[in-house]
């Protein structure tokens, strides 16, 4: 079952805020989440604007122009990685921005099933990770992330999410999310305070981390999270 509600909002906040937040180093999940009556995770993909009008009008990219079935799509939580990977929303094919909100148990799903495009210590061997990579649908990576100017803040990795055959499709038709929408109009009014960071607003972005319910301990050591209690370091560049 569907549940129609109003197109939702972003929350906004200073990039100076919120920079004296975040961790400085590690891997973590910065996304704007709500955990009231509908939970839900935000996540940022970006489209040439035939496909992007499209999905934010019908709220599913199925029928969308030049829109592709079980191909493999990925989207990010976090809103400046995605600032980076479409150059502020002026990069070719990638001039319309949107905010998936994505049910937290959707969410979740995705990152359980998920497998790291690179192998690691949770599997036994290089060939135990080269199986599991060929028979998922859903692939993680984890990329340096980036400064508002886009240069790379190479101590915090940032979280891609890639989808494939019956998990994209069920992305396209909209099953996994509450809301899609174009913002736009909010990445070309901030991409002209890129360097005054005491003018860019971004979205409100704090560490996600899955709590029991969401499968806890387990999720964390599949993610290979880490801890965000403390900060180091003097400051992100950029």
């Amino acid at each position: 079952m569907t549940t129609t509600t109003a197109s939702r909002k972003l929350v906004h906040e200073l990039y100076a805020t919120q920079r004296e937040i975040w961790p400085r180093s590690g891997r973590h999940i910065l996304a704007q989440y709500d955990d009231g009556d509908y939970p839900y995770v935000v996540v940022y993909m970006a489209f040439a604007k035939g496909i992007g009008e499209y999905a934010a009008k019908h709220k599913k990219f199925s029928g969308a122009p030049g829109w592709r079935d079980g191909r493999m799509s990925w989207f990010k939580t976090n809103f400046l990685w995605m600032m980076y990977r479409s150059s502020w929303g002026t990069a070719k094919n990638q001039e319309c921005t949107l905010a998936l909100f994505v049910r937290r148990a959707n969410f979740v799903k995705l990152l359980s099933a998920a497998v790291p495009s690179s192998p690691n210590d949770n599997y036994e061997s290089k060939e135990a990770w080269q199986a599991a990579l060929a028979t998922s649908d859903v692939r993680l990576q984890w990329d340096p992330d980036h400064a508002p100017t886009g240069e790379k803040i190479t101590e915090r990795r940032a979280i891609q999410i890639g989808l494939r055959n019956d998990y994209q499709r069920a992305l396209a038709r909209g099953e996994f999310t509450y809301d899609i929408v174009d913002i736009s109009a909010f990445v070309a009014q901030q991409r002209v305070n890129v360097r005054q960071h005491d003018q860019l607003l971004l979205p409100r972005e704090r560490v996600f981390r899955p709590d029991a319910a969401d499968g806890g301990d387990a999720l964390v050591r599949h993610l290979r999270l880490d801890d965000a209690d403390e900060r180091d370091g003097d400051g992100e560049r950029g």
